[in-house]
């Protein structure tokens, strides 16, 4: 991009409504990150079942079997982890809020001294940091959110838990079929093929994945894509060599 139309758009993005619309957006909680993750372990996992069947030589049948059974087990599994992490973190949240409101009725000029100090090592002083502690403390409410984030280094909006643990468990199980897709179809393909259409649908996945998510951090996309595409080709290749060597013993 030429460096005047960059400039043109930075300051487009940088105008008193957009630095609003974005301030807004960035304080709410995405579950984009939730069905990423949820995404990326539901492929890895439910492709290495598929190669390590590949490898151990084992029945498109039972494959499905091992894959249904473990892409429901694994979501439920990992959609319950993600339930319980962000449930508890609003937990911490709603005690330190209580302990805060609590230290406030109490111990209100040490408080503000709190707010004094933490302002001060900002680089306000003298009368406008007076000014500042004045405004903060003039509202409960705001007074006990500055603690909150800038004490304490919480989130006043974290996610609400079943909707986290939803979004995982969906992308879990909806993008994790995909490499289970080809093998219902086996009856009509060799075993290799359906095999070789199951890598090549859930490196697509991968890749589209990493887009996703390179778009999701603010990353490079090609580099993002490439690395979640590498890290489930890795996973992929360790199952079916483990699924070989397995073979290999109880042959």
């Amino acid at each position: 991009m030429p460096p005047d139309e960059k400039h043109h758009l930075l300051e487009r993005e940088h105008t008193p409504r957009a630095i609003a619309t974005r301030l807004a957006a960035s304080a709410k909680h995405s579950y984009l990150g939730d069905f990423v993750l949820g995404a990326v372990d539901g492929t890895v996992t439910t492709f290495a079942v598929v190669a390590g069947a590949a490898g151990a030589g084992l029945s498109s049948g039972v494959a499905i079997v091992l894959g249904m059974a473990n892409l429901l087990a694994d979501g439920f599994s990992m959609a319950a982890s993600n339930y319980m992490a962000t449930k508890s973190e609003g937990e911490v949240a709603e005690r330190a809020r209580r302990t805060e409101e609590q230290h406030i009725d109490l111990v209100p000029d040490g408080e503000r001294e709190e707010i004094r100090q933490i302002f001060g090592s900002k680089g306000f002083d003298g009368a406008l940091l007076e000014k500042v502690v004045e405004v903060i403390t003039m509202d409960r409410r705001r007074w006990v959110e500055t603690m909150m984030t800038e004490e304490l280094g919480l989130r006043l909006d974290g996610p609400a838990p079943m909707r986290a643990a939803l979004m995982t468990f969906s992308a879990f199980v909806i993008v994790g079929l995909v490499p289970l897709v080809p093998l219902f179809f086996s009856a009509q393909l060799s075993a290799s093929a359906t095999f070789q259409i199951s890598a090549v649908a859930t490196g697509i996945t991968f890749f589209s994945i990493g887009l996703l998510k390179g778009h999701l951090v603010h990353h490079p996309l090609l580099k993002s894509a490439a690395g979640t595409l590498l890290l489930g080709g890795g996973a992929a290749v360790l199952a079916y060599l483990v699924g070989a060597w397995l073979r290999g013993l109880v042959g």
